[in-house]
C-alpha cells in the first residue's frame, strides 16, 4: 500500500516541502530510501525500524521503499526520521486517520522524538505553504511557536505522534508568549565603569555602537583593548522583532537554539580565535552552513589580534562588510546568508607592540612595522568606519570616579537609536552605518563651511570615496548623539579624528 506524509527540509535559511512516499509490497524483506538522501538519512533505516518496534507497533515485513520527493534536491539531516516512521505506519494501516499534519523530528531507538536543527525555518516554510498544523519535537516547541498562523503540536515520542494523528489523544496547540522575551533585562558581570582613564576610547565606542559602525582599536599590549571590547554587549541596543527573527533563523539553521530560548532577543557577540579558518568565518560544508560572520548578524563580530588572522581569512570579510551578505557556492548548493554585523577589531601597531607607546621603546625595524600594519589591506581599512589609538593608562587613572558606566552610555545610545529608527522606518535599514549613497545624500547634507572642511580632509589624507562616505556616516551618528539635525564642523572633525590609519599608513 502506498502512503504519503509531508515533511520539510531547508537549505541556508529557506525551508522547502518534501513528500515522504512509502510503499510496502510482497517480496524479500528490504528497506530502501531513495531521493538523494545523505548518510544521516540512510542511517535512519535502523533508527526507524527499532523505534517502531520499541514503541509497541509492528514493523512490516516485505519490500519497503521510501522516496523523498522532489528527488532532484539533495536532502540532509535527521528530521526525516519521524515522517518516515509515520509513512510506514500509514502504509501498513497502523495509522488509519487521514489527519493532515506536516511532520518533522528525529527518532531515538526507544521511540523518543529528539530535537532537530532548522525547526523554525521548516515551520515558517510550512506556514507559507498553507499548512495549518505541524508536529515538532518537544525541545523545538518554543522556536516553532514563534510562527503565528500555524498550530504547533510538540511531541516527545513516536506513539504520542501516532495517537495525535489517529485522534486518540486530544491535544491543544502549543502557545508561546513572545513579548515576554523582549521584557527581559539582560544582566552582565562586567561594566564600562571598570574601564579607567580611557574616556576618549569609550566615546568612540559609544559612537560606534550608536550607529553600528565598524571599529578598530590600535594600541600596545595591556592598554585595555580587549577589556573594552568585551564590555560592548552591555551597551548594545535591543533588537526589533524583525531583527530578532532574522538572527533566530540563522541560529536555527546551525542548530544553536536552546530548548527554552525560542527567539533570540540578545544581540550576538561572536569572538572567534585568530587561528580560525576562512571557512569557519564565512561558513561552508557540502550544503553550506553559516559561519561566524552570519552568526554575528545584527550583532558584533570581535576579532582580537586582528593581524594574527591569516591574511586570506581577513580578505573574505570584504563582501559581508560591504554588502551585509555572504554567498557560499558549493557543488550541491549556492547559499546566501545575511551577514550585517558590527566589526570590532583590536591590534598592536607592530610586532613588539610598542610602536605608538609613550612609555616603552619600540624594538621593531621600520620595514617590520610597515609589513605588520600592511596585513590589514587598504580595502579592509576603508570598510572600517572608526580606527583609534588606545594609549597606556597611567596609575593615577585607577582612582578616577568620573568615568562613564554602561547604563549612562546605553541611555545615550538608545536616544540616538530612536532617532535612526524614526529616520529609516520605511527605508529597510536600522542604523546610519547601513545607509546607501542616495540616503547619504539625503541625510548627510553639508553646508558650505562643512563641505570645504571635508574637501580639505579628502585632499590632505588622500581618502578614498568609501572612507569619505564612512566619515559622513559617523558624523551623522555623532550629530544624533548630540540631538542635532544638522552635521556641524565639530561633528566632522571628530569623525575625521577617528581615522588614525589614514595618517599612519
Amino acid at each position: 500500500m502506498l502512503s504519503k506524509v509531508t515533511t520539510l527540509s531547508y537549505i541556508g535559511i529557506k525551508g522547502f516541502e518534501v513528500t515522504v512516499e512509502a510503499d510496502i509490497t510482497n517480496g524479500i524483506p528490504s528497506f530502501d530510501i531513495v531521493g538523494l538522501p545523505d548518510t544521516t538519512i540512510k542511517e535512519a533505516k535502523e533508527r526507524v525500524r527499532l523505534a517502531i518496534k520499541n514503541s509497541g507497533f509492528e514493523f512490516p515485513t516485505g519490500k519497503i521503499t521510501i522516496n523523498l520527493a522532489p528527488a532532484s534536491t539533495k536532502k540532509e539531516g535527521s528530521s526525516f526520521d519521524l515522517p518516515i516512521a509515520v509513512a510506514i505506519l500509514k502504509s501498513s494501516e497502523q495509522i488509519i486517520n487521514n489527519s493532515y499534519y506536516a511532520i518533522i523530528g528525529e527518532l531515538s531507538l526507544d521511540g523518543q522524538v529528539k530535537k532537530v536543527s532548522g525547526a523554525l525555518l521548516m515551520t515558517i516554510a510550512a506556514y507559507e505553504l498553507g499548512f495549518k498544523n505541524i508536529i515538532v519535537p518537544y525541545e523545538n516547541r518554543n522556536e516553532c511557536a514563534v510562527v503565528k498562523g500555524i498550530n504547533v503540536f510538540p511531541v516527545t515520542t513516536l506513539k504520542e505522534a501516532v495517537d495525535l494523528i489517529n485522534g486518540e489523544n486530544e491535544k491543544f496547540a502549543y502557545q508561546f508568549d513572545i513579548n515576554s522575551l523582549f521584557n527581559i533585562d539582560h544582566l552582565y558581570d562586567v561594566d564600562f565603569s571598570e574601564v579607567k582613564g580611557q574616556e576618549y576610547v569609550k566615546r568612540a565606542v559609544e559612537i560606534a555602537v550608536a550607529g553600528m559602525h565598524n571599529l578598530l582599536m590600535i594600541g600596545p599590549p595591556g592598554s585595555g583593548k580587549t577589556m573594552i571590547s568585551r564590555r560592548i554587549p552591555t551597551i548594545l541596543p535591543q533588537m526589533t522583532f524583525e531583527e530578532s527573527l532574522e538572527v533566530t533563523k540563522i541560529y536555527s539553521s546551525a542548530g544553536l537554539i536552546s530548548e527554552n530560548e525560542g527567539l533570540i532577543t540578545k544581540r550576538p557577540f561572536r569572538t572567534p580565535h585568530h587561528t580560525a579558518s576562512s571557512i569557519a568565518l564565512i561558513g561552508g560544508g557540502k550544503i553550506p552552513k553559516p559561519g561566524e560572520v552570519s552568526l554575528a548578524h545584527n550583532g558584533v563580530l570581535f576579532l582580537d589580534e586582528f593581524p594574527e588572522f591569516d591574511k586570506r581569512t581577513i580578505e573574505v570579510l570584504r563582501q559581508p562588510l560591504e554588502d551585509g551578505i555572504i554567498t557560499i557556492s558549493r557543488a550541491n548548493a549556492t547559499v546566501t546568508y545575511p551577514a550585517r554585523f558590527m566589526l570590532v577589531a583590536s591590534m598592536n601597531p607592530c610586532p613588539c607592540g610598542f610602536y605608538l607607546s609613550e612609555d616603552k621603546e619600540c624594538t621593531c625595524l621600520p620595514h617590520q612595522v610597515k609589513q605588520y600594519m600592511g596585513k590589514i589591506s587598504k580595502p579592509i581599512q576603508d570598510r572600517i568606519d572608526i580606527h583609534i589609538e588606545v594609549k597606556q593608562v597611567s596609575l593615577r587613572s585607577i582612582d578616577d570616579k568620573s568615568t562613564k558606566d554602561s547604563k549612562t552610555m546605553r541611555e545615550n545610545i538608545l536616544k540616538a537609536r530612536e532617532i535612526q529608527l524614526e529616520r529609516f522606518k520605511n527605508a529597510g535599514i536600522n542604523f546610519n552605518s547601513q545607509m546607501k549613497p542616495s540616503q547619504i545624500n539625503k541625510y548627510c547634507r553639508l553646508n558650505s563651511k562643512e563641505k570645504e572642511l571635508m574637501e580639505n580632509a579628502f585632499d590632505k589624507l588622500k581618502l578614498s570615496f568609501r572612507a569619505y562616505s564612512k566619515i559622513l556616516k559617523v558624523s551623522r551618528t555623532i550629530a544624533d548623539l548630540e540631538g542635532s539635525q544638522d552635521i556641524k564642523s565639530e561633528h566632522l572633525l571628530e569623525a575625521i579624528n577617528y581615522r588614525i590609519l589614514d595618517r599612519l599608513i
